[in-house]
């Protein structure tokens, strides 16, 4: 569900903080993605496909742009999140929801295939918007790839809705820093304000558009005083709210060790091998968007050294592509890291770390 209502919001009274692109403005950049997103978007457009050819194709068109993509999957939800769990796995006919934050075999599959491509995976301590968010913080990616506007309120700084890869499709940016400067509010009272609005761990006070909502918060700051202050008739506040844990999740959210992300070539045999031979997709359709994307890939390539020749831009080789990117070291001490190890494969941001070659 993400946010409720805040892109409307966004829309009305922060227009200049959206700015409209196209898929090739990213060359070059870090992309941090929320799979389960990626995975579900498949699902519902292709029912009777499996998901994880969607996930093959989207890859090699970011890899074919020059777009560095880093998956994220999610790991145990927080307990504020399980009523709206529920709900998405009822209207989905699941049985229930997974909460237990244990791989699914999907999400098995899904690593195997990002692993045989060449790209990096982490897994997020809890929900992969948070790690998404916080990997923007750290410089480790420029921005993150994402539905879900909940990625704003967890602190990342640049979020890229619609980033889908057709060729008439525009891709939507949403810059937090605008955004904050034109509501004129902080971070805190942004957080408290998507509360307000409705987010996926608290209820919220029935009633309150989003134009009201803002107001409120630019007139009382902080939803204790809100409360304080609204008709409770006309806008009466959920029994036992639990707005605070809602606020801590948002600004306090589980950190973790960021691991150095690192691109290899896909390899193609492993590839065939494991999507036609075990997952049972055509042979046919495998070769043919392999050799589409040696085709594009060649294609850029040669586009950046005639642009470089006339002077346009610096020439990126494919060698340069498949690196390294450190971690920076963190900058913010008002988020909390742990030291335990996640497991990888391996602005914009203008403070992302430069990636070192191997």
């Amino acid at each position: 569900m993400g946010i409720t209502k805040l892109a409307e919001l966004i829309r009305s009274d922060a227009p200049d903080a959206i700015s409209h692109k196209d898929i090739g403005d990213y060359t070059g950049k870090v992309i941090a993605l929320d799979t389960s997103i990626v995975v579900n978007q498949f699902r519902a457009a292709t029912p009777t496909l499996s998901p994880l050819t969607g996930l093959f194709f989207r890859t090699l068109t970011f890899l074919e742009h020059d777009i560095k993509p880093v998956f994220v999957f999610d790991g145990k939800p927080p307990g504020e999140k399980t009523a709206v769990l529920e709900k998405r796995a009822e209207a989905a006919g699941w049985r229930s929801p997974n909460c237990t934050g244990r791989a699914s075999s999907q999400t098995k599959d899904c690593v195997h295939l990002l692993k045989l491509l060449g790209v990096p995976f982490i897994q997020a301590p809890g929900d992969a918007e948070a790690m998404c968010a916080q990997l923007v913080r750290e410089g480790s990616v420029d921005a993150v790839a994402s539905e879900d506007m909940d990625t704003l309120p967890f602190g990342a700084s640049i979020l890229i809705r619609q980033l889908n890869a057709k060729r008439d499709s525009e891709v939507i940016e949403y810059s937090l820093p605008k955004l904050l400067e034109k509501l004129q509010i902080s971070h805190e009272e942004f957080v408290d304000l998507c509360i307000l609005l409705g987010c996926d761990y608290c209820d919220k006070i029935t009633g309150l558009g989003p134009k009201r909502a803002l107001s409120l918060i630019h007139k009382h700051r902080t939803i204790e005083n809100v409360v304080l202050h609204i008709n409770r008739q006309v806008h009466p506040v959920p029994h036992f709210w639990k707005y605070k844990e809602a606020r801590k999740l948002f600004l306090d959210a589980p950190q973790t060790v960021v691991p150095e992300l690192t691109w290899t070539e896909p390899d193609e045999e492993a590839l065939v091998g494991f999507l036609c031979h075990v997952k049972n997709v055509k042979v046919e359709r495998i070769r043919r968007r392999m050799e589409r994307f040696r085709q594009m890939r060649e294609s850029r390539r040669e586009e950046r050294e005639k642009e470089k020749a006339t002077g346009c831009m610096r020439q990126t080789q494919m060698k340069d592509f498949f690196r390294v990117t450190r971690r920076r070291e963190q900058v913010n001490i008002r988020y909390k890291s742990s030291t335990e190890p996640v497991e990888a494969a391996g602005s914009l941001s203008s403070n992302r770390k430069r990636p070192k070659s191997k």
